[in-house]
Order: C-alpha cells, then sequence, then structure tokens
C-alpha cells in the first residue's frame, strides 16, 4: 500500500449492550434514524402542574374519540340516501311503512345487526358529553383566568372546537330522517329562509329543491364525517401542541410562580392515570347507553313533511337558539312588497352574540386592564368579582334559554299555562343576567371579606373564653404559612386612569371617548366597590401582635 492511500474505515461498533429483546431492538432501529430517545428525554419528563379540574379537559378528547371510533364503525352500515323504500325489518310495528334508506339503514343498524344499537347510542351520549365537557372545561378556564397571556389563541381554538361540537352534533341526529329529526331541519330551513334577500337562495343551494328535497342528507353526511370532523381533529391537535407548550395553569401555592412548574411529569405520572382515565371515560359513557336511551327513532317513525312530532326537543346545547325563537313576538314588517320576519330573524341574529359575548371577554379584559405580562397562575373565582359575575350573567341567560327551549314540556309536566312561562322567560331573559351578576358579584366581595378576616384573625376554633372583665371571646388560630400564601398570592390590578386635563405646559389635553370609556370600565373592574384590599404586612403585624387579636 502507497504511504499516501488511507484504508477505507471499517464498520462503527457500539458499545451499547445488546438489545434485551425485539421492542428495544426496533427501538434502537428508530432511535438511528429519527432521533427518539433525544425527542423522548426532552419531553416526556417535562412537568405539568396536577389539579382535578384538568380532567375537565381529558374528558372532552376522550369523547372525542369515542365519537371517532363509533363514528367509523357507523358509517359502515348506514345509506345516507333519500330514495324511498318500504321497511321490512325485524321491528313489527314499522313494517310495510314506506321510508328513506336512511331511516331504513338505521332501523337496521338499531334491530337487526348485532351490538348496533349499543353502538348508536355510546355514539350519542359520548357527543352529548363531548360537547358538556367542553361547555365545563370552557367555563373553568374562564373563571380561573387561564385564558389570559399567552393563551388566547388557545381560548379561541377551545371556542371554535365548542360551536364545531354543537354544529355536528346537530347534523348528526338529523341523519336518520326520522319525525324528530325531520322537524329539526325544517326549523334550520325556516331559519334560513327568515334571512332577508338572499334567505331563498341560501335555502335552495343547501336543500337542492323545495325542502325537504333528496339532497338534503347526503349533504349533512359528508359534511357530518368528513368536514367538520377534520376541521375539528386539525384544531385539536394545535390546541393539544399549545397546551403541551404553555402547560396548565396552576393554581397559587408555596412555591409556585410565573416562572416555574410545580408538578408530575408527563412519563410515566400523567401517562398511566390518561390511560386509566380513558377507559373510565369510555365505561361510564357505554354505561350510560345500555340503561338510559337516547334518540329512540322507532318511538317517532319516519319524518312526513305534513307531521310535527309530540314534545320535539333537540339536543340541550342547541336548546338555546329554539328558546331566542319560542321568546321573540312572531312580529313581520312588510317593506317593498317583501315581509322580513323579524320573529325569526332577530333571534338568528342575536344566537352568535350570545357566544361571541362570553368569547370576546377574554380580549376585552386585555383592554382595559392594559395588561401585557404572561400569567401562568390561575384565580381563585372570588378574586375576579366582575369576571366571575359576568360569567355567571352568562350562565343564567343561556338557562333561562334553555328553559324558554322547553316551555310545552315544563307547561304539560308542572301543569302551568305555556303564555306564562313563555312571558316568564322573556323577563328573565332581561332581568335574571342582571340580577345573578349583582348577586354573584356580591357574594365574591363577601368571600373576600371573609379571606381578609382569616389572614388578620385567622380561624375560628370554636373555643370560647372568658375575660377577667366579664366579656366572652373566641379565640383564633393562626393559619399556616402555606395557607396564608394562597389567600394572599393574588393580583389586584389598579384602574387606568386618565391623563391630567392640562400638560406640563399648561396646555389643554382632552381625552378621547375611547380612552374616556376604557378609564369608565376599569373602575368598574377594579375600582372601589370591586375589590377588598388586601390585608397589609403591617396590619398583620400589629394584629398577631396582641392588639385586638384574641
Amino acid at each position: 500500500m502507497r504511504a499516501d492511500q488511507q484504508s477505507s474505515p471499517g464498520p462503527v461498533t457500539s458499545t451499547r449492550a445488546a438489545p434485551a429483546n425485539k421492542a428495544e431492538a426496533l427501538a434502537d432501529w428508530a432511535d438511528g434514524r429519527l432521533g427518539i430517545y433525544g425527542l423522548s428525554k426532552s419531553n416526556l419528563r417535562k412537568i405539568f402542574p396536577d389539579h382535578w379540574s384538568f380532567m375537565l379537559g381529558e374528558i372532552c378528547l376522550y369523547t372525542f374519540v369515542i365519537i371517532i371510533l363509533t363514528g367509523v364503525w357507523l358509517t359502515l352500515f348506514f345509506i345516507p340516501s333519500m330514495n324511498e323504500v318500504t321497511y321490512a325489518g325485524s321491528y313489527v310495528p314499522l313494517q310495510g311503512i314506506p321510508m328513506s334508506e336512511a331511516f331504513a339503514s338505521t332501523m337496521r343498524i338499531s334491530f337487526d345487526i348485532r351490538g348496533g344499537l349499543l353502538i348508536r347510542q355510546i355514539h350519542h351520549w359520548a357527543a352529548i358529553v363531548f360537547v358538556a365537557a367542553m361547555f365545563v372545561h370552557m367555563m373553568r378556564v374562564f373563571f380561573t383566568g387561564a385564558f389570559r397571556k399567552p393563551r388566547e389563541i388557545n381560548w379561541m381554538f377551545g371556542a371554535g372546537l365548542l360551536i364545531l361540537g354543537m354544529f355536528d352534533g346537530f347534523m348528526g341526529y338529523s341523519l336518520p330522517d326520522d319525525l324528530l329529526s325531520g322537524t329539526g331541519i325544517r326549523f334550520m330551513e325556516g331559519a334560513i329562509l327568515a334571512v332577508p334577500i338572499v334567505g331563498t337562495y341560501l335555502m335552495f343551494f343547501i336543500f337542492g329543491s323545495q325542502f325537504p328535497g333528496h339532497d338534503i342528507v347526503p349533504r349533512l353526511f359528508t359534511v357530518h364525517v368528513l368536514l367538520i370532523p377534520g376541521i375539528m381533529l386539525g384544531l385539536l391537535v394545535a390546541h393539544l401542541i399549545l397546551v403541551f407548550y404553555h402547560k396548565h395553569t396552576q393554581f397559587a401555592g408555596p412555591g409556585r410562580t410565573n416562572n416555574n412548574v410545580v408538578g408530575m411529569p408527563l412519563m410515566p405520572v400523567y401517562m398511566a392515570k390518561a390511560g386509566g382515565f380513558f377507559f373510565l371515560v369510555f365505561g361510564l359513557v357505554a354505561a350510560m347507553a345500555a340503561i338510559a336511551t337516547v334518540n329512540p327513532i322507532w318511538m317517532y317513525g319516519p319524518y312526513r313533511p305534513d307531521q310535527v312530532s309530540t314534545d320535539a326537543q333537540p339536543d340541550w346545547y342547541m336548546g338555546f337558539s329554539e328558546g331566542l325563537i319560542r321568546i321573540m313576538p312572531g312580529w313581520e314588517i312588510g317593506l317593498w312588497g317583501h315581509t322580513l320576519n323579524m320573529g325569526v330573524f332577530v333571534p338568528l341574529m342575536i344566537f352568535p352574540l350570545v357566544l361571541v359575548a362570553i368569547w370576546s371577554y377574554p380580549f376585552l379584559e386585555a383592554w382595559i386592564t392594559g395588561d401585557r405580562g404572561e400569567h401562568h397562575i390561575a384565580d381563585r373565582p372570588r378574586n375576579a368579582p366582575v369576571r366571575t359575575a359576568f360569567g355567571a350573567a352568562w350562565i343564567s341567560l343561556y338557562l333561562v334559554l334553555l328553559a324558554a327551549g322547553g316551555n310545552d314540556l315544563i307547561a304539560t309536566h308542572f301543569h302551568l299555562s305555556i303564555n306564562s312561562i313563555t312571558n316568564a322567560t322573556r323577563i328573565g331573559f332581561f332581568v335574571a343576567p342582571v340580577i345573578v351578576f349583582v348577586i354573584t358579584k356580591r357574594w365574591c366581595l363577601g368571600l373576600q371579606r371573609r379571606d381578609k378576616e382569616k389572614v388578620l384573625h385567622g380561624r375560628e376554633t370554636g373555643v370560647i373564653n372568658r375575660l377577667p372583665h366579664g366579656e366572652f371571646v373566641e379565640v383564633h388560630a393562626a393559619l399556616p404559612p402555606e395557607r396564608l400564601h394562597t389567600l394572599t398570592a393574588h393580583d389586584q390590578p389598579q384602574p387606568f386612569e386618565l391623563p391630567a386635563e392640562v400638560d406640563e405646559n399648561g396646555v389643554a389635553r382632552k381625552a378621547g371617548l375611547l380612552a374616556r370609556t376604557r378609564a369608565k370600565l376599569a373602575r368598574g373592574f377594579y375600582g372601589e366597590g370591586s375589590q377588598i384590599a388586601k390585608p397589609t404586612v403591617q396590619e398583620h403585624e400589629e394584629i398577631s401582635s396582641g392588639h385586638g387579636h384574641h
């Protein structure tokens, strides 16, 4: 061999011990190509705070997985067609009845395919729990202020998932083409026709012909199983990525700040808990499906445009939209030879405003406070009285509209006048949120005062002492340091103040309408009467030194 030649390098030998089994060998192979060991080391040991309320979000995720799994199974047997057939299945009362293929295939799933009815029930119950869990999860995020920077985008992702889930649920229970779902579709058609000028065109575009036509069920099926789930899956992945990146907000406690996280590692603690919780959720949903019947289409029969099923009600999450229609007077306005059905159009416009009111709140609060900092510590609802009162008022409005949507059921079950119930809910639409807002705000302020008393005087022990001069007093015990920290760790923003009317040169400075509005709202949020000042160190030292303390 010449001196300037070098031998080709031989194979690189590893000092790592031989794989113990085939799984480890496969992992070694994947690591050599994808670097999974380094990726896992940096992410699987990631620390997350722990609190029972975080499981609400997990219920949303797991029920969504259940919906997808059962939905895939149902699509194997469901026929999304409006073609008319004569029923010849095993359910005797409907034999010989003409119906659409959609209804007939749903009956076949329910009575002729083994396990079909259970899967249908699981799918429907999972959808109901999914929307309910998203609703409660969203309220948990709202009341604890977990929507603040840097989580505003994730708040919007969650809001998008909720509204998509509501509409996908509506489309899902409309697919069987039974008398109940057909009534719901008729309701949707009436709402579309109420849109001025373009309503008729929109109706023909969606239905393909005069109601009910032959296209609506196939179109709803496509949107229900492909379009909306695809968008929701993308939003869900983005939502989880941001949750993983930002982590959950943690509640105040010793050692917890905006700059650290106190909790458990993702692997193995959270992964083990998540796996067990998934099967628990799946089991409970399956038990509900096996015990409680939901959407028994055989009791309603196939849809006929000339009939309306008795006590027709949508699923609970769409009930407030029907409540808006029922409490609205049947007003009509004639303009230029056209009739505007305000009794349907006005509720149609209010419907999204009810949702936007709660979804836009985080941006309103950030604008009022001028807060640009990051927040990783969750608020106790009592320490944000206006926010908590606003959320409670919104829930009360939702419940009033839900009751209005079921006014006929309330009337028949409690033997009341339906007109009286309708008038009561009309009044409640305007009055209930105001009353709930005032009561909730005062409740929060009362809880703040109680916390302040606990910090200054300690907790009540129930032990009564008699002083030498005859006075009876209750002995108070000092709170432990961790409890004191929890009760005093919250921030108390100060209201935004308008600049001086004149500048340093004596020139008049006029504040704009936007600035004056912001200052007025800030005083309402954080001014006198909207929060109780936290006890100062001097007050605590004065009390604990014996002055006024027993």
